[in-house]
């Protein structure tokens, strides 16, 4: 690796340090401040000649363990949605089955009765 790519290796390094513990403490929307720094890192590693790109091997490592955590945080988050839906769900109507063993869907009608504390 060249000398004058160090700093830019260090650079993005910590950025992908930094990343990573956004992202471990849920701190979600933290990332897009990373985002423009990230890119121009990104942009100046693609001019890289084949003896500088030697150095790429622990930065793609780190670059793909973020990677990892960024879709399981999104796994989760839609697990979370999915189940908000699921609850908002059960106050709308409610899933019987007949005596025939045919599940039927009942519609609850709107509430009207007024809720005081």
């Amino acid at each position: 690796m060249s000398d004058e790519m160090t700093p830019l290796f260090e650079r993005l390094d910590l950025l992908l340090e930094r990343e990573r513990e956004i992202l471990l403490s849920g701190r979600l929307g933290d990332l897009p401040a990373l985002a423009e720094e990230k890119e121009e890192l990104l942009a100046r590693l693609s001019g890289l000649d084949a003896q500088d790109r030697d150095g790429l091997g622990a930065l793609q490592g780190k670059a793909v363990r973020n990677q990892e955590l960024l879709d399981t945080a999104l796994r989760g988050i839609r697990a979370v949605a999915n189940r908000v839906n699921a609850a908002r769900r059960l106050h709308r109507q409610i899933e019987t089955y007949d005596r025939h063993g045919q599940r039927t869907v009942v519609v609850l009608p709107d509430s009207t009765v007024e809720k005081r504390a």
